[in-house]
């Protein structure tokens, strides 16, 4: 089994990626070609794959998919990569998945945010201790939506869950991260973790957070892995046409509808001859005119 340590060092360098989950026209899981998207996406450098993350839809997975997912990620990838799995829900329920994942041969999870209702501090921390508790792998969290930790949360969780190695920011509250990342030190590896992440990585890069997840991986690998070497060299002039010619545009796109951060990600797979399957409600799919400007970016790129 992967120690939470060597799990830390992992994730504290390369670019990352949360491979969508295959579904067929009925919208049921398909292990083949779900297989064969990590065989596609190995090859391109990525340091380690999150299985049913948040790209992989995470919460519309019932339980028995759910382990479908993980078991076919860690089958496939084994020895070759990583694989960290999302985890998430209320608390019960967290804990079952992140015991699954843990049982299946992951080497950690992401511990996405919980539900609908909003909690005090006092709660999100037991809420994050008890899934820490309940495996012995790594855990990182994510800092997003109703899961949002100050810095006193997180020294209390430091100290009292030593497999809790790694923070990823999905909310871009830059006082609270910079405070954060001043308070633990090394004590977390820090990730990146806002939608279409290649735009805010410069400025977090100089907020000591050198590495993030990309979603883009999933239907341009060649591209997100030109960005990232650009981005670690701190190569600007390739990073920022590249921001021009492809990710702000793709933004843009991305605002025109609620959910599009998974849709269009799944759309532009398509695209590439990798196709996924449809997203399932309350996602929905884009609409043509916006399938057609997704193309149009992608042909800008050449062949990926």
């Amino acid at each position: 089994m992967t120690t939470p340590q060597e799990l830390k060092k992992i994730i504290s360098y390369g670019l990352l990626s949360f491979p969508l989950t295959d579904f067929d026209s009925q919208l049921q899981f398909a292990p083949r070609p779900y297989a064969d998207r990590l065989e596609w996406l190995l090859p391109y450098g990525a340091t380690a794959l999150f299985a049913a993350g948040g790209t992989g839809e995470f919460f519309s997975l019932e339980p028995q998919e759910y382990g479908q997912v993980v078991k076919t990620a860690v089958d496939t990838c084994k020895g070759r990569m990583p694989i960290i799995a999302g985890t998430g829900g209320g608390t019960t329920l967290a804990i079952k998945y992140a015991q699954e994942a843990e049982r299946l041969g992951a080497q950690g999870v992401l511990l996405l945010p919980h539900y609908l209702t909003e909690a005090t501090q006092d709660g999100l921390v037991a809420h994050v201790e008890a899934v820490c508790k309940s495996v012995q792998f790594g855990v990182i969290v994510y800092n997003r939506g109703a899961c949002r930790l100050t810095p006193a949360s997180l020294v209390k969780l430091a100290d009292r869950c030593p497999n809790l190695i790694g923070f990823k920011d999905g909310v871009g509250d830059i006082e609270s991260f910079v405070a954060i990342q001043r308070r633990m030190g090394d004590r977390f590896a820090y990730l990146g973790g806002l939608p279409t992440a290649e735009v805010f990585a410069g400025a977090y890069q100089a907020m000591g957070c050198p590495v993030y997840s990309s979603a883009v991986f999933n239907f341009i690998p060649k591209t997100a892995m030109e960005f990232y070497n650009a981005h670690h060299a701190r190569d600007t002039a390739t990073t920022n046409r590249l921001l021009d010619q492809f990710f702000l545009p793709l933004i843009a796109l991305r605002n025109q509808g609620q959910g599009y951060a998974v849709s269009m990600v799944k759309a532009g797979a398509t695209l590439v001859g990798h196709g996924a399957g449809p997203v399932r409600p309350p996602l929905s799919e884009l609409k043509p005119a916006e399938v057609d400007q997704l193309a149009q970016l992608i042909s800008k790129l050449g062949a990926q």
